[in-house]
């Protein structure tokens, strides 16, 4: 996800292409039907990166199949959560990844129009995916008849106006509708069958789209060699505080706390090295012991690591 980032200008799109952009939509259109695409999604493991850990190939095999007269594509970029910048890291250092993912993430669903819902806070994101966007209809891969192949699809930008609560996913969609962002009380319908005025809506966060052109370019099989058996590829986090190494990071499924903390972190301060349990995510998690694992399924004492 973050291979590009730092070695390509994210405002010019012919860097994009140099680095192999958007050679995977042009696989997609030209060889594979939506079918296949989803199969790809499924085999590889890929699950929702926002959080829940749904497995993104049956969330889009649901969407596909629901019923609507339009159906919708709708990217998760409210990334609200205190210290966490990975998400505006991908949109500000590659954003025509995002954009390519959400244009194969149409085809396979059988939608015509996607939504980036964005955090107002993060002005040069919102810059440059507007570039991006603009620059990706100007040489055909947004827009009418996608490289000639009669797909079409297009995306515009929704700026959040700074709640926490619309990076839930009625939430945000209420909000983009023009309505209070607030979530739906359960039980519900999924956003799937219900979701932007009322019609079948794939939501995704920033981080699942970032993963989808490299899983068509070099196969679901190259996937799942990273991760473990039940959470497959790579998941980013934000290091930052009192630790010797700041920064991003891009580390495989399955890695423990303490490997993130004192091996590519470099510890920092000696009281750490005393740790006996983190709590990730900042404020809104519990803690977790130093040897768990980064799953996104991963729940312990109602701790849920947000990946």
């Amino acid at each position: 996800m973050l291979k590009n980032c730092g070695h390509i200008d994210p405002e010019e799109i012919d860097d994009y292409l140099a680095a192999g952009g958007y050679q995977a939509l042009r696989k997609v259109l030209k060889e594979m039907s939506p079918e296949q695409v989803i199969d790809a999604a499924k085999r590889s493991g890929l699950r929702g990166l926002g959080g829940a850990g749904f497995p993104t190939g049956r969330k889009w095999e649901a969407c596909r199949r629901a019923v609507g007269d339009e159906k919708y594509v709708v990217c998760n970029a409210d990334e609200g959560d205190p210290g966490a910048f990975q998400d505006r890291s991908v949109l500000e250092g590659d954003p025509h990844l995002v954009i390519e993912g959400m244009i194969i993430a149409g085809y396979a669903v059988g939608a015509k129009k996607g939504y980036v819902y964005v955090r107002a806070e993060y002005p040069l994101a919102v810059k440059r995916l507007g570039i991006a966007i603009a620059q990706a209809r100007e040489r055909g891969f947004l827009g009418e008849s996608i490289l000639g192949h009669g797909f079409d699809f297009d995306i515009e930008i929704f700026q959040g106006a700074g709640a926490f609560v619309c990076g839930e996913s009625t939430a945000l969609t209420f909000s983009i509708e023009g309505r209070r962002g607030m979530p739906k009380p359960l039980p519900r319908p999924r956003t799937t069958e219900e979701g932007l005025w009322g019609r079948p809506t794939l939501l995704n966060n920033v981080k699942t789209f970032a993963n989808i052109s490299w899983i068509i370019n070099k196969g679901a099989a190259w996937f799942t060699s990273q991760g473990t058996e039940k959470s497959k590829g790579t998941a980013i986090f934000s290091l930052a505080g009192k630790i010797t190494n700041c920064g991003l990071i891009e580390v495989p499924m399955g890695i423990t706390l303490r490997e993130i903390i004192f091996g590519i972190g470099g510890g920092g301060f000696a009281a750490a090295r005393l740790l006996r349990q983190y709590r990730p995510e900042g404020l809104r998690e519990a803690f977790c012991p130093q040897v768990c694992s980064i799953l996104p399924s991963i729940s312990i004492r109602s701790s849920r690591l947000a990946l």
